[in-house]
């Protein structure tokens, strides 16, 4: 597959190398996303955990809503 680019007004097609460089660019991007979604979940399952836990030692949700300032 080609890709063309505009350069200064020129239509052209990409080197090998900016190929690459998109190509890389968008893996990276990809893979910056996956942990921002991992690190969400991470922290949703965290505070899950936590009101559970204080549940568990007689707290209301009101005072575990306070304690976790939700």
């Amino acid at each position: 597959m080609t890709l063309r680019i505009n350069d200064n007004g020129t239509n052209r097609d990409m080197t090998a190398a900016e190929i690459a460089y998109i190509e890389e660019t968008q893996t990276q991007a990809q893979l910056e996303q996956t942990i921002a979604e991992q690190a969400a979940s991470n922290r949703a399952n965290a505070i899950t955990s936590a009101k559970v836990k204080l549940a568990a030692l007689g707290l209301t949700d009101n005072e575990i809503a306070a304690l976790l300032g939700i």
